[in-house]
């Protein structure tokens, strides 16, 4: 054991990561059906049991304080420690470990896939130790820039409990490359020969030109060391590659590339980048203006390994294109909400399909690139923007980042116009474009002025969007690229297309409502007193007004029920150890329902 992870084992901070892994651990499993619990008392927050057998055959006992919310049925662990008895004792569950192991009877995963689970929450575990132990929250008496938002939001997923397990980065590879330590990275550049590659550029856009803009002087440099290794220039385009990803992937097994000159090195960018919160989305701290950059990563975090597939390269441009002409053309988009549209503008990938499968699985979606415009040049005078997860965001002592808006303009009111500002565009993209943004905390920021939410700014379509093609739409749908046949789809989710206009519904409701918003509707209970039912019936109350202010979309409103009383989302903790033999999906109750009836009731009356 190195003496960083002696050090995070022995702290203080690893208590409260353990605590909450337990509680997103548990309220996973038991929402997905993964464990069934036993009721033994209460009502609002009830006591419960799980049981389970230690590896002496003996029965053991988890028990906890726990409710069920009034958001998509979600379960809530209170704030009071897990505990474990067993052979008589009660006390504190410190192992997470040993609770898996304990309950794996009743756990439907094999033994690998619990071992890997074991993994990823014993990474998630040390990681986040890390994070409190390192990291500086921000100073919330003021809003911050929005890049340092993005390194200062260190809490990772709210209900994912492998939300930090980053398998692939050592402790070291953390510290150096992880958001939340706000660590300058230079980037390593690739020459690869087009013959080799595939490129998708913005139709706005000339290739070269952009990139001579991108790049400065490291343009005229790396052209120049191309020329030193006997090679045009003009037969390859340039591909930025992490430098994790250049010392664990790339300068091992594309050692045939370099060998031919397919490949050429040309060594680190002078211009700094440091992580945003997903990792592997690199913000140009040189020039803000200038863009963001996606890069592929060999490592697995919360639900996914974050590599970048070729497939998904291709397809950024186009399907920003056309998302941009769906904003320009409309003026409730346009005009009324202002959204800002961040388009992945050029992609650039090795065309690793060309390879034998054998060797393209090898470095399948490992070298690529895709440049997304920065939000900065958007914003005007007197905004400023957040990342919508900030709105539930705390600092050291417990004082919530939105406490001062909150008291200047009135809970309710400032809340409304959230609604009204972050929903309502997506909820018209649905209706009249039928297109659907996976618009978690990550992919959706708040553009403020005086506290009070202005607009949103939208990113990240290359796969998360989804339409379908059985809707028709003025513009068509963009001509995208299909995954190869030997792309492993482990989450039938996945694809951009679907088959069914109700999948759209689903997929807008999981991503903004069950997870974005309801983590909004439990912090402004918990903080605010502002029931969550109430939290709901704002929300509901403003969909209902914008679908009086659009009668002639009434067609949609049935094709797109956001009142449907249940919905299929993704089982994010079953997906870890499924074995790919099922459907990591399960339908629960949707909270719009209840006051769609209420309304449609007293409507009928």
């Amino acid at each position: 054991m190195s003496e960083l992870a002696w050090s995070l084992v022995q702290s203080d901070e690893i208590i409260l990561v353990r605590r909450r892994i337990f509680r997103q651990l548990i309220e996973s499993f038991l929402y997905e059906r993964i464990l069934v619990d036993t009721v033994v008392s209460g009502e609002a927050e009830a006591e419960y049991v799980l049981h389970g057998v230690s590896e002496r055959g003996e029965s053991v006992e988890y028990r906890f304080k726990a409710s069920r919310k009034w958001s998509f049925g979600r379960i809530r662990l209170s704030e009071e420690p897990v505990i474990r008895v067993a052979a008589g004792e009660s006390r504190e569950a410190e192992s997470l470990s040993r609770f898996l192991l304990e309950m794996s009877t009743s756990i439907p995963a094999k033994e690998d896939k619990l071992s890997s689970f074991i993994d990823e929450i014993q990474q998630t575990l040390l990681k986040d130790t890390m994070s409190l132990q390192l990291s500086k929250n921000p100073q919330n008496s003021k809003l911050t820039d929005y890049d340092e938002w993005e390194g200062d939001l260190m809490d990772g997923h709210p209900y994912h409990p492998c939300y930090k397990s980053r398998i692939g980065f050592t402790l070291s590879d953390n510290a150096a490359y992880g958001p939340e330590f706000k660590k300058d990275v230079r980037l390593v550049w690739a020459a690869v020969r087009r013959s080799a590659a595939k490129l998708s550029v913005s139709e706005a856009l000339d290739y070269e030109v952009y990139m001579a803009c991108e790049l400065e002087s490291d343009y005229g440099l790396f052209n120049e060391m191309i020329k030193t290794r006997g090679q045009d220039p003009e037969d390859y385009i340039m591909i930025p590659v992490h430098p994790w990803q250049w010392d664990h992937v790339i300068a091992t097994e594309f050692v045939e590339q370099m060998r031919t000159g397919e490949l050429i090195f040309l060594g680190r960018g002078n211009e700094l980048y440091r992580p945003q919160q997903s990792i592997r989305t690199m913000a140009n701290r040189s020039d803000r203006r200038k863009a963001y950059v996606k890069l592929p990563l060999n490592i697995t975090n919360t639900s996914s390994g974050r590599i970048l597939a070729q497939h998904t390269i291709m397809n950024a441009a186009r399907i920003s294109d056309w998302l941009g002409k769906v904003v320009a053309g409309d003026d409730y988009l346009r005009d009324a909400q202002r959204v800002i549209v961040l388009k992945e503008v050029v992609g650039a990938s090795y065309h690793h399909q060309k390879l034998p499968n054998i060797l393209e699985q090898k470095v399948y979606g490992s070298l690529g690139a895709i440049w997304r415009e920065s939000l900065h040049p958007y914003l005007e005078p007197g905004e400023e923007a957040i990342p919508f997860n900030a709105l539930v965001h705390t600092d050291l002592h417990g004082r919530p980042f939105i406490d001062s808006w909150v008291q200047e303009h009135g809970l309710e009111k400032w809340l409304e116009t959230l609604i009204q500002v972050s929903v309502l565009p997506l909820v018209h993209l649905l209706y009249a474009h039928g297109a659907a943004l996976e618009s978690h905390g990550q992919n959706m920021i708040v553009v403020m002025k005086q506290g009070i939410a202005q607009r949103i700014a939208l990113k990240d379509f290359h796969d998360g969007i989804r339409y379908s093609p059985s809707v028709p739409h003025p513009l068509g749908y963009p001509a995208i690229e299909y995954p190869p046949a030997n792309h492993q789809r482990l989450n039938r989710n996945s694809f951009i297309e679907k088959d069914r206009p109700e999948e759209l519904t689903d997929f807008l409701l999981d991503a903004l409502f069950l997870i974005n918003l309801s983590e909004i509707a439990f912090f402004l209970e918990k903080h605010y007193g502002f029931a969550e039912r109430r939290f709901w019936a704002v929300t509901a109350e403003a969909v209902i007004a914008y679908q009086k202010d659009f009668p002639e979309l009434q067609s949609r409103f049935d094709c797109f029920d956001v009142f449907t009383p249940e919905i299929e989302v993704e089982q994010l903790a079953r997906r870890r150890i499924d074995d790919g033999t099922i459907d990591c999906v399960h339908r629960v109750s949707n909270p719009l329902h209840a006051y769609w009836l209420e309304r449609y009731s007293y409507s009928e009356e």
